[in-house]
């Protein structure tokens, strides 16, 4: 299958070299061109295990291939992610000024019927947006599905290839049977490795936001009950232990540290916080 990625950061270049791997044709566009260089000489911007020798092997093959003409990843492919940032504004809220120019550019540049996938986290609602934005700009069939990441940085490529779960939010039964046939590599059902969930559109966009938060929430609330331990002489742990043995619960994300962190959550729980508002 004939696949293109928009956005060649975090998201997109292990998106891209995962669908390489499986046996598609992939073109990563990105406009940083100084990255995309670099990326054509094997050169990986960032570090994430397994990835550079995936972008190597796949580089050499054929089936993946970086460039800045976005109209002719557009134009090539028939699945097309959209993959670029979505940094958090001022008051919290998912930026969505690169996913929207994106989705505009593939408007201006579509030929034939294309499947556009929001990969980039985005609130419930923007694959309206993206739709709205690319119908502004031709008149050619495009269906806009919702197929939100949830890859753990240093596992990312593990997480890709083997997923627990991938969530497909689809407008058609035409986008779904297409998306079922790229993922199906991927869900090995006889090695018990992960679930297809399909879904409405913003169902999906909300699943992202919802589990990034619920962890989130794991992890706070497990802390105030650290604190409370802390004060009344109990073991945190053998309290964790208990809680966890719940199967309604569960032991993962349960244990008390420094809070939660990093790229993604702080940035999609205030996101959440901000749409629900």
């Amino acid at each position: 299958m004939n696949v293109g990625v928009i956005g060649s950061g975090y998201v997109g270049l292990v998106a891209g070299a995962c669908l390489a791997e499986s046996g598609n044709d992939v073109v990563c566009a990105d406009i940083d061109a100084n990255k995309v260089a670099r990326l054509n000489a094997g050169e990986v911007p960032i570090y994430e295990p397994g990835l550079e020798p995936l972008i190597e092997r796949n580089l050499a093959t054929g089936r993946l291939k970086f460039t800045t003409d976005v109209p002719e990843a557009v134009r090539s492919a028939h699945v097309i992610f959209i993959a670029v940032g979505t940094p958090p504004g001022e008051d919290g809220s998912a930026d969505l000024q690169h996913v929207l120019d994106v989705a505009r550019e593939i408007g201006r540049s579509v030929q034939d019927e294309k499947i556009v996938i929001t990969k980039s986290t985005v609130p419930v609602g923007t694959a309206r947006l993206v739709r709205e934005a690319i119908e502004a700009e031709t008149d050619v069939p495009v269906h806009v599905c919702s197929n939100p990441e949830f890859l753990k940085e240093g596992a990312a490529v593990a997480d890709f290839m083997r997923p627990d779960r991938v969530v497909l939010g689809v407008d058609s039964e035409y986008a779904s049977a297409i998306l079922e046939e790229l993922y199906a590599p991927f869900l090995r059902k006889g090695q018990g490795v992960g679930r297809l969930m399909v879904m409405d559109v913003p169902a999906a966009e909300i699943t992202k936001y919802a589990a990034n938060a619920m962890l989130a929430t794991r992890i706070s609330f497990m802390n105030s009950i650290a604190h409370l331990c802390e004060a009344a002489g109990a073991d945190v742990d053998a309290v964790r232990r208990g809680v966890g043995s719940d199967t309604r619960i569960g032991p993962s994300f349960l244990f008390p540290g420094a809070g939660y962190g990093g790229s993604c959550f702080p940035k999609d729980v205030n996101a959440l916080v901000r749409t629900m508002r």
